[in-house]
């Protein structure tokens, strides 16, 4: 694959959107930035690419308040993270390209739906049981997507946490499943491409810019608002890639 100066330009300007939104938000980036870059790159590519700017961003964010972390919470969440991940890259590699980017599409679009939908987070108390089926879950969309956090929030929303709480936990978690991520593109050899690291050298540095960014956005703008209009993106940007599966 041979990328224009444009369209590594392009690539970090979807990865600074994506370093805005995990910035306010604490997940969510490759929501965006995977489809985006998916409709630039292959998405293999776009996974080895962007999982290392997660990677560095989840380490900046989970890492600021480590000892806020329910570590009871997180220590559930890991063993099935794990097998999400082996089950989620088994199907990445095996899956054809089509039916991955229509897979992506629907997945998107449901978040997106999920997302405009009004549910209150105190509506329903989760069982701590639960905590195995958001990990597998996050496992397989983190290596499949590029997006693990969802789960896990869905999860960690409803299980009474602090604000302070959730969002160290959801940071641990994070980072848990993004690492596990990048060591088995390791393994699998997609991220042993030498163009994702040279692209990775533009990117990386534009999603640190955002999140500085969204440091300075979030007192202008507030969560919900963000998410409002995230959704309302992912759902063309999901139609989008469900209409070129489809094609």
């Amino acid at each position: 694959m041979s990328l224009s100066p444009a369209e590594i330009a392009a690539l970090a300007g979807i990865a600074f959107l994506g370093g805005v939104i995990f910035g306010i938000t604490g997940f969510g980036a490759a929501l965006v930035t995977i489809p985006l870059a998916t409709h630039l790159v292959s998405l293999p590519f776009a996974l080895a690419l962007f999982v290392l700017m997660d990677l560095v961003n989840a380490a900046r964010i989970g890492l600021e308040n480590p000892r806020l972390a329910v570590r009871s919470e997180w220590q559930r969440l890991v063993p099935t993270i794990v097998l999400g991940t082996v089950a989620g890259v088994t199907l990445l590699v095996s899956l054809p390209r089509q039916a991955a980017t229509l897979a992506l599409g629907v997945f998107v679009i449901a978040f997106a739906l999920y997302g405009l939908a009004r549910h209150p987070e105190d509506a329903l108390r989760l069982g701590r049981r639960w905590a195995y089926v958001a990990g597998f879950a996050g496992g397989v969309t983190s290596t499949l997507f590029g997006a693990g956090g969802p789960p896990y929030a869905m999860y960690l929303s409803h299980r009474g946490l602090a604000k302070a709480q959730f969002r160290a936990t959801l940071g641990f978690a994070t980072l848990t499943s993004i690492s596990l991520r990048a060591a088995a593109f390791l393994v699998t050899g997609i991220l042993l491409e030498a163009e994702v690291w040279l692209c990775a050298a533009a990117v990386v540095p534009a999603g640190l810019a955002g999140l500085w960014a969204a440091g300075h956005l979030f007192r202008r703008i507030s969560r919900a608002t963000l998410m409002r209009a995230v959704s309302l993106m992912l759902l063309a940007s999901g139609a989008s890639l469900a209409l070129r599966a489809l094609a």
